[in-house]
C-alpha cells in the first residue's frame, strides 16, 4: 500500500492546468491589447513607477557622454582661440608694417622734393658709430658712388651732418650735434652771421660768445651761411629755443634745437655740391709759419 503525501499545505492546481489557465489569460491580453488598448494606462502608471530605476542606470553613461563631449568642445574651443589670437598678432603686425611704410613713404616723397631743387643722392642709414661719446651714423654709400669727404647730408627738414670718412662701400657723417662740430650760420630774420656748435649726442646745440645784448629771439631760425665754403649757403640748420642773459656775464647762452630728425630718420640725402673753398687748417699758425719760412 502506498502512502499517500500528507497535506500540510493547502494543494493549488495542478501544473498543466495552471499553464493552460495562464496561456489563455496571455493571448487574451495580447489579443485585446492589440486591439482594443486595454495595457495602456497600466504600461504608463508602470512607467512612472519604474522611471527613477531607468534614471539611476542611465545616469552614469549620460554623465560619461557629457564629460567626453565637453572636454573635447573645449578642446576645439581652446584650438579656435588660439588660432584668433595669432590671427589678430599677424593682422596686429601686417597693421603696423604698413604703417611704417606708408611713414617711411611719406618721408621719401619729402626727400624727392628735396632732391629735386638741387643734385644729390638717396643713401640709407647702416647704423651709429661705435664711439658713445660722438654722434655720428654710417651710411651705405661710398667711394664707388663718388662720395666725397666735405659733402653735405641732410633730409627733407634741414642740415644732418657732414661726411668726414669715406670708405669704399659706406662713409661715416658726423652730425650736427656732434661735440664742439662747428656750423656757420646766420639768422634769417635779420641775417646776423654766427657760429652753432653742437654738444652732444641728445643735447641742443648751442650758439657760443655772442654778446647779451646781441639781436637774438627765440623762435628766429638759423641757416647755414656759406662764409666756410664748405655747406651750401640757405639750407635750415637750427631753431633757437632758449636764451639766457645774464647781466654779469658779456655773453648769452642761446641754446637751439636741429630742424632736421638727426635721431629719427632711415634715409638721407647726400648733396653733391663739392667744397668751393679749400678746408682751413687745423693749425692756421702752422700754416703760417711755414710760408714765412719758404719766404
Amino acid at each position: 500500500m502506498q502512502a499517500s503525501q500528507p497535506a500540510f499545505f493547502k494543494q493549488g492546481p495542478k501544473p498543466l492546468t495552471r499553464f493552460f489557465l495562464f496561456s489563455v489569460l496571455s493571448i487574451s491580453l495580447i489579443v485585446g491589447d492589440a486591439n482594443y488598448q486595454m495595457l495602456g494606462p497600466v504600461r504608463q502608471q508602470l512607467s512612472i513607477l519604474l522611471y527613477p530605476l531607468q534614471w539611476l542606470v542611465t545616469a552614469p553613461f549620460e554623465l560619461l557622454r557629457d564629460t567626453s563631449t565637453f572636454l573635447s568642445r573645449q578642446a576645439e574651443l581652446l584650438g579656435e582661440n588660439r588660432k584668433l589670437h595669432d590671427a589678430q598678432l599677424l593682422a596686429s603686425v601686417n597693421a603696423m608694417k604698413l604703417k611704417a611704410l606708408e611713414d617711411e613713404n611719406a618721408r621719401l616723397r619729402h626727400l624727392g622734393s628735396a632732391q629735386a631743387s638741387q643734385p644729390s643722392q638717396l643713401t640709407e642709414i647702416l647704423y651709429n658709430g661705435r664711439d658713445p661719446f660722438t654722434a655720428r651714423l654710417i651710411v651705405d654709400r661710398g667711394e664707388r658712388a663718388k662720395v666725397a669727404e666735405g659733402q653735405i647730408v641732410v633730409d627733407a627738414s634741414g642740415v644732418v651732418g657732414q661726411v668726414v670718412r669715406v670708405q669704399p662701400m659706406t662713409s661715416e657723417v658726423r652730425l650736427i650735434s656732434d661735440r664742439n662740430h662747428m656750423v656757420p650760420v646766420q639768422i634769417e630774420r635779420n641775417q646776423l652771421r654766427t657760429v652753432i656748435y653742437g654738444m652732444g649726442r641728445g643735447l641742443p646745440l648751442e650758439i657760443r660768445n655772442m654778446s647779451s645784448n646781441s639781436e637774438v629771439k627765440e623762435g628766429d631760425i638759423l641757416i647755414t651761411s656759406g662764409i666756410d665754403g664748405l655747406y651750401p649757403a640757405g639750407l635750415p640748420v637750427a631753431k633757437v629755443t632758449k636764451i639766457e642773459r645774464n647781466t654779469g656775464n658779456a655773453f648769452a647762452r642761446i641754446y637751439c634745437a636741429p630742424l632736421a630728425g638727426i635721431e629719427q630718420h632711415r634715409f638721407l640725402l647726400i648733396l653733391d655740391v663739392k667744397p668751393t673753398l679749400t678746408p682751413y687748417p687745423a693749425n692756421a699758425s702752422d700754416a703760417v709759419a711755414k710760408q714765412k719760412k719758404g719766404r
